[in-house]
């Protein structure tokens, strides 16, 4: 690979959202309840972090944990969810929605998308539910959303490399594929050669378990994957 790779950096907190900025993570994504999958953070950790790091925030969109097929009354807090992330001054969100067959809910996602314009938009590991890998890549390039954040439909990203190859090539330069499970320092690199992926996402959740503080350790982590990311890039 001769080309840039970005590292992008799941947090719950200001604190490892700092430790993440001084580990040389690209970007961070910015949840509440990283146990749960991650949900929408508050108002007040959205303007704290947006406060103290200089780094592009990806805010999450999501109303609660579970499945991602949402009712009424969800998609209307995910939209207040967006304009109140569009007045943060962060630069983008991560959201999913699906149908009950498993399908992307095609209409809503979009409407969401444009909503959230001129923030990017990730859409999340809801991707790894859909029935259809290869249809749901088709319908979330017509939403209009930037990038894909997902596993290969596999536990972690190392063991669904193939996959993730296979919508790596069909995404072309119409989307970004961002693989996301269980990612390290140790396996970044072969991901990436075995995926051709640019972008890589991790939460580093063995180095910051849930609910420790050991941000220094964290830092610590977030450095040596920055550093395996930058190696991966020059090869």
């Amino acid at each position: 690979m001769n080309r840039k790779c970005l590292l992008e950096i799941s947090v719950e907190s200001v604190e490892a959202a700092l430790a993440a900025e001084r580990g040389g993570a690209d970007r961070i994504e910015l949840c509440e309840d990283l146990s749960l999958g991650g949900v929408t953070p508050s108002a007040d950790l959205v303007s704290a972090v947006r406060a103290q790091v200089r780094l592009p925030i990806f805010v999450m969109v999501r109303p609660r944990s579970g499945h991602f097929v949402y009712s009424t009354a969800e998609f209307a807090e995910m939209k207040c969810s967006i304009a109140g992330a569009n007045e943060s001054g962060v630069e983008g969100v991560v959201l999913g929605i699906l149908r009950k067959n498993r399908q992307v809910d095609f209409q809503r996602t979009r409407e969401l998308v444009e909503l959230a314009k001129p923030l990017a938009v990730t859409f999340h590991r809801a991707f790894d539910e859909a029935a259809d890998p290869r249809q749901a890549l088709e319908e979330v390039i017509q939403t209009g959303a930037q990038r894909i954040l997902t596993s290969g439909r596999a536990k972690s990203a190392p063991e669904g490399a193939a996959i993730l190859a296979e919508l790596v090539a069909a995404a072309g330069n119409r989307v970004v594929i961002v693989p996301g499970a269980g990612i390290n320092a140790a396996n970044v690199k072969q991901v990436a050669q075995q995926t051709g992926a640019r972008e890589f996402h991790s939460g580093l959740s063995t180095a910051l378990p849930y609910g420790s503080s050991n941000y220094q350790k964290f830092e610590v982590e977030v450095r040596k994957l920055a550093e395996a990311v930058a190696q991966a890039a020059s090869n």
